[in-house]
């Protein structure tokens, strides 16, 4: 029993008074170790999308090796099946792709120059403006030594940060069943079926997005690169890689990659140019009002108010990879409201007929 005489002293207030200052401890520790947590989600929500498929391949039935392949095995298999699937892409696209960028980078004086002349005979521009003026006019950014070694740096970083995500995706799936048991613990045992289904429909939900974001990347590249080619606008490769790749960032990132298509079209004629404008705006238009509509709908379940609202709102917070991630947690959240709210329902229920 403990001495009442140690315990004297703290009463509510004083108890409140520590609480309030541990909250404030654990808010600052977690803000200063934001940085490792969203890895850490990128890294969970990787494993919870990859868990169907890991799966799969656990309990295939094509090799006979047993019962099951193992866990670790099966998770190899994946990221095999995704390098094999890039290197695959990459000979079909890698030649022609450099080709067409060495061209561009060749011809980009003579595109620009051509640029300024048209707009020059519009009257948007007075003067051609050379290498040296804009250099000139160009904003100070401080020194060049610091301006390479921050980009240096960040390169560095951000290859740490892919191999961690990849690396602690790999362990969260090997060791998913234990982790998820651990968790299921912190709830009554009545209650974790339920938990446990609305595990497996998150699990499904955050599949269903990854494959709808690489569903969506390829009709944007294969239409861009078949729209650009029958509109004669060179470096069609390049422009379509581009585009396939804006297409996994929402919202903004099909705008940047349309800039080069509508400039290269532009370089070759004003009509093309238009051309080019009209083909990405209808493009888009189909995109925002029926494809990731449609797609996000049918595979992720979520609607279209929610997936603007979570882009916003991700957008915001966490710029260009908020964004990235506003879909599949939007898609975890209304998993658990609706858990909630199917539990409330439940307790009105008991509530009605006990009355």
């Amino acid at each position: 029993m403990p001495d009442r005489r140690l315990t004297r002293g703290f009463g509510p207030p004083a108890q409140a008074v520590a609480v309030a200052a541990l909250g404030v401890v654990i808010v600052w520790t977690l803000y200063l170790a934001r940085d490792v947590l969203l890895l850490i989600y990128v890294s969970g929500l990787l494993a919870i999308g990859f868990g169907p498929i890991v799966q799969a391949i656990e309990h295939q039935q094509v090799v006979p090796v047993g019962q099951r392949l193992p866990r670790w095995l099966a998770i190899l298999v994946v990221y095999l099946l995704i390098v094999g699937t890039l290197i695959v892409v990459g000979f079909l696209v890698i030649p022609p792709l450099v080709t067409q960028a060495r061209a561009l980078w060749t011809a980009l004086p003579e595109l620009i120059d051509q640029g300024q002349a048209l707009l020059i005979r519009y009257g948007l521009l007075d003067h051609r403006i050379t290498l040296e003026e804009a250099l000139r006019r160009a904003p100070a950014t401080g020194d060049a030594v610091g301006t390479v070694a921050m980009a240096a740096t960040g390169v560095v970083s951000g290859v740490f940060a892919l191999l961690t995500v990849l690396i602690l995706t790999f362990y969260l799936l090997i060791e998913s069943d234990s982790l998820f048991r651990g968790f299921a613990r912190l709830f009554p045992r009545p209650d974790r079926p339920r938990v446990q289904e609305a595990a497996e429909e998150i699990s499904v939900k955050v599949s269903a997005w990854l494959s709808g974001q690489l569903f969506l990347a390829g009709v944007i590249g294969a239409s861009s690169a078949v729209g650009l080619y029958a509109l004669g606008v060179p470096y069609f490769y390049v422009l379509a890689l581009v585009a396939a790749l804006g297409e996994i960032v929402p919202v903004v990132g099909p705008i940047l990659a349309a800039i080069p298509a509508v400039a290269v079209g532009f370089s070759v004629s004003p009509q093309t140019g238009l051309f080019v404008l009209i083909f990405v705006l209808v493009q888009q238009q189909v995109e925002n009002h029926f494809l990731v509509p449609k797609v996000m709908a049918r595979q992720v379940g979520v609607s279209a108010v929610t997936v603007i609202i979570a882009l916003l709102i991700g957008g915001s917070v966490l710029g260009i990879l908020g964004a990235v991630l506003a879909v599949p947690s939007a898609a975890i959240l209304q998993v658990v409201i609706q858990e909630l709210l199917d539990e409330r329902d439940r307790l009105d229920e008991r509530k009605t007929r006990v009355s």
